[in-house]
Formats: C-alpha cells, structure tokens, sequence
C-alpha cells in the first residue's frame, strides 16, 4: 500500500455516491475529498451524511490540483459530457455503469484517453465479486474443463417503484430497463468468463402496473466467437436476485447472493452460496466452497486509484465497458426485429460511423 491516498473527487451526489463514499473510507488507497452536484440540497446531505466537502460548482473541482481523478455517479446520458471535462481537466475517469447510455457515447468516451492523456475505469464491479473470481480461476485451472455454456440472471424490483420522475422511468434515459441497469452487469461477466461474444437474440415484455415507458422484462442469448453460449435473464418485478451458473465439460460451477446485501459488499460472503459439482456426481454430492473475501467496491475504487497513480488502465476498461454497452444494443436492437440474432460487429460499426459523421458535423 502507498504510504499517500491518491485524492479524487465525486460528482454526483445521490444514493450511489454515499455507497462509493463508505467503501473509499476502507481503503488506504484512495481518499475522496470533495464532492459536486447542481443540487444544493443534495450537497448538503452529502456533505452532512459522509463528513466530505462540496463545491458549489464543477469549476472548483476540477481546479483543484490535489485531485488527480474524478468519480462520476450522474445519471447515464450525462457520463460523456461530464467525462469529457474532466479529461480536459487532466483528470482520470471513473464512471459509473454502464460506461455509457448509448455506444457511440461509450466509443467517445473511450477516445478520451488517447485525446487527453488520461485513463477511464469503468465501474463493472460485480466481476470482482469473490465468486466470480473463483469461478474465473476454476476456469483457468481447467477444473470445469470445456466450458460449453453459461447462465446468469440479475433481478429485482425496481420497475413497482417507477414514477415519472425518476430517470429510469424514459426509454431514452434508460434503454431497455432492467437490460440497461442490470443485465449489463451480466454482459462484462459472461464476457469476463467466457470471452469476446459474436451475436445477440433476445426478447422483451412489459409487466409492471406503474405505467412506466421502459420495458421490465427480458431474456438474452449469446453466442460466443468460439461457440459457447451464454443466457442473460433480468426481471424487474420479483424479488432481487444475483446469480451466475457455469457449466463445463468436467463440473459446473454455481454462484448466488442475497440482493440485499448488494449496497453491503462485505456482507455478501456471509449469505452467498458457491459450489462445484464434478463429473458424474449430482447434485447432492456437490462441493458447497468458502467465497474469497472481497469488497467489490473499495476493490473497483482500488483500481481506480492505481490507475490514477501509475497513468496505466485496469481491467475494469473503457473497451471491456463497451463490450457490454455492444451486447446490451445488440440485444435492444433484437427486440426490435422480433427476436433476430443480431451481430455485435455490426452494432460497433454502426456506432463507429455514427460517432465519426458528429465529429465531421462538428469540425
């Protein structure tokens, strides 16, 4: 551990900024000393909650030369122009997931490393998980053998609590629904685990009684480049649920929490389930496994603080983010042609060239 924090500040200051504020305090790595959101009220009770100081404008953080990056919990369609003055700044990039609302934002905001210097860390965090590290280690030790297909499925309630004004209630604003707020978190993982995906299927419905514009429901198929397949469930009317199952040619591996300890990631371990069943043996035989102790977000933040050190990215990157932002409009755009495979090359390309006329128009 250095012997000095690396100090940042956060902008943004919502119920997500208070989870990221309490992991920072259980590092020695990282220091978050100051916070902005155009809100007044809720700077207040942020400053009040957490005992960190607020600015009462953007100017004033990023002036700070203490500050040597800048974590952003604002709303998903605000990441890139956030993103892009604070590289401006100088300032390394930690934002929230999914890295962006649409990709060609994503793409742009990946560019901002190589345009300014600086680095993006995106918060993928579920894939420091200690489950899903273990599960990732099986894989490498060649303890599952082949891996041939993968399940995961991330729900909860969210789509009974929608009301016109919240901002996950617009299509717009938060495409898809539970696919954009909770199955992307699926989406790093499975690629995490299984490798790059080739194609998208999926289909969607609308269930919840609130009326919102967002679909609730959703199922996705992928296809991977070496032919393993993977299924993304995320339902947003049932109780949360975060679970993953890999299945390979020697034993399968299985890996669920308690949704309520999600905002409590050192409690995680003490309600998760993990185990490996082997070869022919079933069920009943499986190996229940201890879960590696972790903290995903003071691990995530920990990320981010080197990469503020060191000027070098980290797993947790602005490719591996827009690999999830692909496969999440791969699957939208699926939904809208009725359950066609769509390829994620092709969504890149689309995006690609949609980014680059905007920079022709602007220039």
């Amino acid at each position: 551990m250095s012997a000095e924090p690396v100090k940042v500040g956060i902008v943004g200051l919502g119920r997500w900024a208070r989870v990221l504020a309490r992991a920072a305090k259980l590092s020695g790595e990282i220091e978050i000393v100051a916070g902005y959101s155009r809100s007044e009220e809720k700077r207040s009770a942020f400053a009040s909650d957490t005992g960190i100081p607020v600015v009462p404008d953007l100017p004033s953080l990023l002036s700070n030369p203490d500050i040597k990056g800048m974590i952003l919990t604002v709303p998903n369609e605000q990441h890139l122009p956030v993103a892009l003055e604070v590289a401006k700044a100088g300032k390394h990039v930690y934002t929230e997931k999914p890295i962006a609302s649409t990709l060609e934002d994503g793409l742009a905001i990946e560019a901002l490393e190589n345009d300014y210097g600086v680095t993006v860390t995106v918060g993928h965090s579920a894939r420091l998980l200690g489950g899903i590290r273990a599960i990732r280690k099986a894989i490498d030790a060649g303890e599952l053998g082949r891996v041939g297909f993968i399940e995961a499925n991330f729900s909860n309630e969210r789509a009974l609590e929608l009301t016109p004004d919240t901002w996950r209630w617009y299509k717009d604003r938060a495409p898809g629904g539970p696919l954009s707020q909770l199955a992307v978190h699926m989406f790093d993982i499975v690629q995490y685990l299984g490798g790059d995906v080739d194609e998208a299927t999926s289909v969607a419905s609308k269930l919840s009684p609130v009326g919102a514009e967002v679909d609730d429901q959703s199922m996705t198929l992928l296809k991977f480049t070496d032919g393993k397949i993977a299924y993304v469930g995320t339902c947003w009317t049932s109780p949360g649920v975060f679970a993953v199952r890999v299945f390979g040619s020697k034993g399968l591996m299985h890996y669920e929490i308690d949704f309520g300890t999600w905002d409590t990631p050192d409690k995680i371990r003490d309600n998760s389930m993990l185990y490996i069943q082997r070869g022919k043996d079933g069920f009943g035989k499986r190996e229940i496994l201890q879960e590696p102790e972790s903290n995903m977000f003071r691990a995530e933040l920990e990320l981010f603080a080197q990469s503020c050190r060191s000027d070098a990215g980290n797993e947790l990157s602005a490719s591996n983010g827009n690999s999830a932002v692909a496969c999440l409009y791969a699957a939208l755009r699926s939904i809208e042609r009725n359950g066609e495979a769509v390829k994620l090359d092709d969504v890149r390309e689309e995006a690609r060239a949609k980014l680059a006329g905007e920079k022709r128009d602007v220039a």
